[in-house]
């Protein structure tokens, strides 16, 4: 009867570092891929807003008419995105529960882009992320 009892006992602790570690580790990992899908997608809405930008003069407009489609990934669900007229990208993946956003800077007649991201665990450092 022990030896049932310690069997149980070490099969349960196996279950529970299972559920303790290994799968949050396993989530993690598909965050971050979306994460990376999620940043990687806003790519054309990126250069058209910042050739409008750097024609203007200013970020001001540079967003508008730029449309970005989501996208459906079979490995992180749905993509989405929208720019907004001053040129910012939002985007989110509700499968992962992730969000961006990044924003663009014109200085010394250049645009430069600001990123981040939540949650910081799932973003890569280029958007805030550790």
């Amino acid at each position: 009867m022990r030896a049932g009892l310690l069997i149980v006992a070490g099969l349960l602790l196996v279950a529970f570092v299972v559920v303790a570690v290994v799968l949050p580790r396993m989530a993690g990992a598909d965050a971050k891929a979306a994460a990376e899908a999620l940043i990687a997608g806003a790519d054309s809405a990126k250069q058209q807003v910042t050739a409008a930008a750097e024609k203007s003069g200013n970020v001001a407009g540079s967003g508008n008419g730029v449309k970005l489609p989501p996208k459906s990934d079979p490995g992180h669900g749905e993509l989405k995105w929208i720019v907004e007229q001053n040129g910012a990208i939002r985007g989110w993946n509700e499968k992962n529960a992730i969000e961006i956003s990044m924003t663009p800077a014109m200085q010394g007649g250049k645009v430069s882009w600001a990123c981040r991201g939540f949650p910081h665990d799932a973003m890569p450092a280029t958007c805030g992320g550790r």
